[in-house]
């Protein structure tokens, strides 16, 4: 009734503007269709004050199943007025669903993961998740901060990949605050001194807000009571055709970037920087994924690689789906961003819609440090202090062609 009677005094203020005229003579016809034409306007602007729905930012809740310590996990969906969503989980603080129009205004899922969060726990694609406490990977599992080498598990070969064996997408992150105009929705957690060997309690937070541009924003914050390294970013896969329904190689990308990372055998970089330039690794000029994609080589064959951004919030790459119209644009502040195109999947992970993921079956855009910065002093620095705030945004913004 609180909010039925807020919205009656709105009402009845608007109405108080507006200047109806004076008749000095109303016969009994007239007096008749001015009181139905007045029953007519209250019968309708009355349900509307007294609570019907209108097309309001939302952000919404759901159940998406339990860890296998038995703690909930729920699935929060933000929509805006356009009617694009995104879908959230607390598990990872990850990307679930993510639903934008094509050129004719259809909504499809763009983004590749499952359908409740069991198959989460086992899968090693890192589908839509916050990544830390280091994105990428670190030589030989392993850096140097002062006189001291902190060791961290190798889950990659020789290397330690994504903040370790059970790094930030394996963990159950809080809710720390949620809103509407625009929808908005803020994860933390605090990383131990010590987790997955990295030095330093890590107080972090992320906020996924979508605009009313259709545009989603993922804004990073940390802070330390130690000196640490520190590399957030998130491993969204999108396939513009619709999760599971094709390949990505015929989406058309344009990387604002003239140089890359060039990496050895097992994706660790040789500390040079590298001009595009003449090489497959070009995407200066738009083309299709798939056109050079063999010639890169790698096992599997794919893009998996670090290009160098200039300094400053820039566009850094724009991705575009000819088929339906769907075009994307990534503004960061972040010095890299890794292009990825799916190569590890296999076929063997079957997603939303019981849409199996075949290889190339989605790309990702990592906004980031370089990897194994700790180990190249000529990279940027990922040294985190007490005192200093790590702050980052970036920005996938969505239109049509």
């Amino acid at each position: 009734m609180i909010m039925i009677n807020n919205r009656l005094h709105g009402f009845q203020r608007s109405c108080r503007s507006v200047a109806f005229p004076r008749w000095t003579t109303v016969d009994a016809s007239a007096h008749k269709l001015l009181v139905y034409l007045v029953f007519v306007f209250l019968s309708v602007t009355l349900p509307i004050a007294a609570g019907a729905k209108d097309n309001s930012d939302v952000v919404s809740a759901k159940s998406f199943g339990k860890t296998a310590k038995d703690e909930p996990v729920t699935l929060y969906t933000l929509t805006n007025k356009d009617g694009m969503s995104v879908s959230l989980m607390d598990y990872g603080a990850a990307v679930v669903n993510l639903l934008v129009p094509d050129r004719t205004g259809k909504l499809d899922d763009v983004v590749l993961g499952f359908e409740s969060v069991a198959p989460y726990f086992t899968q090693t694609a890192y589908f839509g998740a916050t990544i830390g406490r280091y994105g990428n990977r670190i030589a030989n599992g392993s850096f140097k901060l002062g006189d001291h080498t902190y060791q961290l598990p190798k889950n990659n070969g020789p290397n330690s990949l994504h903040g370790g064996l059970n790094g930030f997408d394996k963990q159950l992150w809080k809710v720390e605050h949620k809103e509407s105009n625009p929808p908005s929705i803020r994860f933390s957690r605090v990383s131990p001194d010590g987790e997955e060997g990295y030095p330093g309690k890590l107080s972090v937070n992320v906020t996924f807000t979508l605009t009313e541009k259709n545009q989603l924003r993922i804004s990073y914050q940390a802070t330390t009571d130690k000196p640490t390294i520190i590399n957030l970013t998130n491993h969204t896969y999108f396939n513009f055709a619709g999760a599971g329904n094709r390949t990505i190689l015929d989406h058309i990308v344009t990387l604002h970037a003239n140089a890359f990372t060039p990496v050895d055998s097992t994706l660790i970089p040789t500390g040079k920087i590298q001009k595009v330039a003449g090489t497959p690794w070009d995407f200066q000029t738009a083309k299709p994924i798939g056109k050079d994609i063999k010639a890169v080589g790698g096992d599997p064959v794919g893009y998996d690689h670090n290009y160098v951004l200039e300094g400053g919030a820039s566009c850094a790459a724009e991705v575009y789906d000819p088929a339906s119209g769907r075009l994307m644009k990534v503004v960061t502040d972040q010095p890299g961003i890794q292009f990825y195109t799916g190569n590890f999947l296999d076929g063997t992970l079957t997603g939303k819609g019981g849409k199996v993921y075949p290889q190339y079956g989605g790309f990702c855009l990592e906004t980031q440090h370089y990897p194994d910065s700790p180990n190249h002093p000529n990279f940027p620095s990922t040294l985190l202090k007490p005192g200093q705030v790590y702050k980052t945004t970036t920005v996938y913004a969505f239109s049509t062609k």
